[in-house]
């Protein structure tokens, strides 16, 4: 792999883990939020609903402006964006601010999908797109599990706002540099709407869609409630609660770079090989989080919520390697989108249910609820894998 490759993967994923590590420092901040708002975990759900709706909101007209501005402009500005918000959520002084504060910060992530995925794909050569998305993609989990470790670390030394000013000043760091070193495009065409009815159309790619829901769900909710299960369920401080949110961080890492190379090396059709890797990431998922709602040790949390990193946090970028099987060139941006849109949603959506279970039933049932989507999920990818696209040129070619 030449020069060029890897200085645009590099430059790409540092920008994901700045832009993750302002966003995630959200999910690693709950026990904190508990105790300064006096907060229920139904309400700490609502925190992660509103960064959750902020950025399914803005993704598709963010993802409008990376087309027609390019992501050169858009990435920068998001980040720097990102950073600013990070400090408004660590300066809130009443919930409902939180709530406003937390909303914009999800909103300028919006920016990440489109403007990441942009810069693969159009600087990328095919048969090198599955590993550096989930290259790229690592940014995500590791951006995520630094601010684990960043926001409850720090707040047993200085202050529990500490870790977000640092995130924030990591962010406007990388933003300067991405814009000084990239060398992507600058300008792109009119800022259009994808042709959702098009792709709404094709059969598979709207059952992928539809299983995005609850693959979402279970991304977002896992992310968003570790810590709290770790200090409530099992007992252990807050301290290694972060430690097992960073290692379920940093074993989606490693899922999402291992399945993404598994993709391009396995033989056969794209559509089934990389459909049925994503299928058995899911099932395996359905397994963790049964075994997720008995665990009752540090050890056992650690071991097991790693494993659930693997499965549940490394099947994204495959769900998008997938995606790129079943639609045309021309339509992976919307294709993206409305892909990520779904994600998005489920994680808008579960997160408060998750908390309302556990403030009323028990954790138990909470991630059992998980375990039942993640099936739902798999009987949809089952349907990606045995339904022809109505594709002639796929983006993702053998």
């Amino acid at each position: 792999m030449d020069r060029s490759y890897w200085r645009t993967v590099g430059l790409v994923l540092s920008w994901q883990i700045a832009a993750s590590l302002c966003y995630y420092a959200v999910y690693a901040a709950t026990p904190f939020f508990r105790d300064e708002f006096a907060l229920s975990r139904f309400r700490v759900g609502l925190v992660i609903m509103m960064v959750t709706f902020g950025y399914a909101l803005f993704l598709l007209p963010l993802g409008a402006l990376t087309d027609r501005f390019g992501e050169r402009r858009t990435l920068t500005l998001g980040l720097v964006g990102l950073a600013a918000a990070a400090v408004i959520v660590a300066v809130a002084p009443t919930f409902a601010l939180l709530l406003v504060a937390t909303f914009i910060l999800g909103s300028l992530y919006g920016t990440a999908m489109p403007g990441t995925n942009k810069a693969i794909y159009d600087n990328i050569p095919s048969g090198r797109q599955n590993t550096a998305v989930g290259i790229k993609q690592v940014g995500v989990t590791a951006g995520s599990g630094a601010s684990a470790l960043l926001i409850t670390g720090l707040a047993g030394v200085l202050f529990w706002q500490s870790g977000f000013l640092v995130a924030a000043s990591f962010g406007l760091l990388v933003a300067v540099l991405f814009y000084v070193l990239y060398r992507g495009s600058e300008m792109g065409g009119p800022a259009e709407y994808p042709n959702f009815r098009a792709l709404l159309s094709n059969r598979p790619y709207r059952s992928l869609v539809l299983s995005g829901l609850f693959l979402g769900a279970a991304v977002f909710t896992t992310s968003g409630y570790t810590v709290l299960y770790v200090e409530e369920s099992v007992g252990a401080s807050v301290a290694f609660g972060g430690i097992v949110l960073a290692l379920l961080q940093t074993s989606g890492s490693a899922g999402r770079v291992a399945m993404g190379w598994l993709s391009d090396v396995l033989p056969g059709d794209p559509r089934i090989r990389i459909g049925g890797i994503l299928f058995v990431q899911t099932l395996s998922s359905v397994a963790l989080f049964i075994v997720a709602s008995t665990t009752s040790t540090p050890l056992s949390a650690a071991i097991v919520f790693s494993a659930l990193g693997f499965f549940v946090l490394g099947l994204t970028g495959i769900y998008y390697s997938c995606m790129a099987t079943l639609v045309e060139v021309e339509e992976i941006g919307g294709a993206t989108a409305g892909g990520q849109f779904a994600l998005t949603t489920g994680g808008l959506v579960a997160p408060p249910a998750f908390g309302y279970l556990a403030d009323t039933v028990g954790y138990r049932e909470s991630w059992l609820l998980l375990a039942a989507g993640c099936m739902v999920a798999a009987l949809l990818i089952l349907r990606v894998i045995r339904i022809e696209p109505p594709t002639t040129q796929p983006a993702m070619k053998e």
